[in-house]
């Protein structure tokens, strides 16, 4: 669906040439079309107007443009940018001995992924290459393009994991359980994260178990922010299959009935784990909860859940449920800013659909990466004017 989106939008903005503008001068490219009608430049004339390099292979074509590289699976609509698969409007071509590139790669891709170097005037049919530009905003030193410090660690949780399934889903596709919905996201996230420069470490990358007393380790004192990902449900009962959204909590008392049902629910997976009686750890919880209402980092961990809950709610599918509060287990131990995400329910059959196609899953990754970024700067912001003032938190 994304893809035939893609290619129509493709189709209906391409021009018959477009003009490559450096500070070298203009040059003129015409854009032709393959046998769908697909716009299409030549990879060698554009890569000789922006003064790059292009290396052709038996299977891939390798493309360097301002320093970065992009490599073009040939004869398909994909290629590679920072260890990314990204996906093309239609295959890479090779006619007569030259590459041919779909013009989506001019219009949209190089403006995104490299928006320093390049920009696009559709009006004008225009590639710019604004090196003016890149210097101005050069960002100052030990900052990256987004703003932020360098050195910035969080660290992801997908929930359950091994033995644990979690929710079985009961709207997934056969086999796939609440365990691999949050691992194929939590996975994506972490690559979403390191596109925009900030360190991640995972609780888990496999179908494995780590105890939820364990979890929260993870976020040492080198680390910023925990960020726990799950799937809610419901049991069986009127109605229950017509409940859909998304919330995010943060580690307090539970406020309401709902959100100590989903912190029990999610608690319960203590017993998949084989260290004595769960009934004991569980007990932990509430004096946990007490002595963080003291702690700055609640404070923080509610901010974050509000600006996780806002991006989210710009890219998913069901209504926002709003941020909540709740004792986690999983959340006791992060002694940094930290918040459990459900990102809808397997027990409704829309949410499903959304949580499991790859469209939904690289959307929620990026909204929640996009609020980790917002998140950060708040943050930085806040030390700095402290430091400034001569105060401290």
């Amino acid at each position: 669906m994304i893809a035939a989106l893609v290619l129509v939008a493709a189709l209906a903005g391409a021009p018959r040439s477009i003009t490559v503008s450096t500070p070298h001068g203009d040059q003129r490219i015409p854009v032709r079309s393959d046998r769908d009608g697909v716009p299409l430049v030549s990879a060698p004339l554009l890569v000789s107007a922006l003064g790059g390099t292009v290396n052709v292979g038996d299977t891939w074509v390798e493309i360097t443009l301002a320093q970065q590289g992009f490599r073009f699976l040939l004869g398909a609509p994909l290629y590679l940018f920072n260890d990314q698969l990204e996906a093309l409007a239609a295959p890479v071509l090779v006619v007569r001995d030259t590459v041919y590139l779909p013009f989506q790669f001019v219009a949209e891709a190089l403006p995104t992924f490299l928006a320093e170097r390049y920009r696009y005037d559709r009006r004008g049919a225009r590639l710019i290459e604004e090196r003016g530009r890149l210097l101005a905003s050069r960002p100052p030193a030990g900052r990256l393009a987004n703003g932020l410090r360098t050195g910035h660690i969080v660290t992801i949780d997908a929930g359950h994991g091994g033995v644990d399934p979690g929710n079985p889903g009961m709207f997934f596709p056969r086999g796939l359980r609440e365990k691999d919905v949050t691992l194929s996201v939590s996975l994506l996230l972490r690559d979403e994260l390191r596109r925009r420069g900030v360190a991640v470490r995972m609780t888990r990358t496999a179908d494995t178990l780590i105890a939820l007393g364990d979890r929260g380790a993870y976020c040492s004192e080198k680390c910023d922010l925990f960020l726990s990902l799950h799937v809610n449900s419901l049991p069986r009962r009127p109605g229950f299959t017509d409940t859909r959204g998304f919330e995010t909590y943060f580690l307090a008392e539970a406020r309401t009935e709902d959100a100590a049902r989903v912190a029990r629910m999610e608690n319960e997976a203590v017993r998949f784990e084989n260290v004595g009686d769960g009934a004991t750890q569980l007990g932990a919880v509430d004096f946990i909860v007490k002595d963080l209402q003291l702690n700055e980092h609640l404070r923080e961990s509610a901010r974050l859940a509000e600006l996780v809950q806002k991006d989210l709610g710009q890219v998913h599918t069901g209504p926002d449920m709003g941020v909540k509060q709740a004792g986690f287990m999983v959340l006791t131990t992060a002694r940094r800013p930290a918040v459990l995400v459900e990102m809808g329910y397997s027990t409704n059959r829309d949410d499903s659909k959304f949580l499991t196609s790859m469209a939904g899953q690289r959307s929620i990754a990026s909204a929640i990466a996009d609020a980790v970024v917002e998140y950060l700067l708040e943050y930085e912001r806040k030390t700095d004017s402290a430091a400034d003032s001569g105060t401290t938190r």
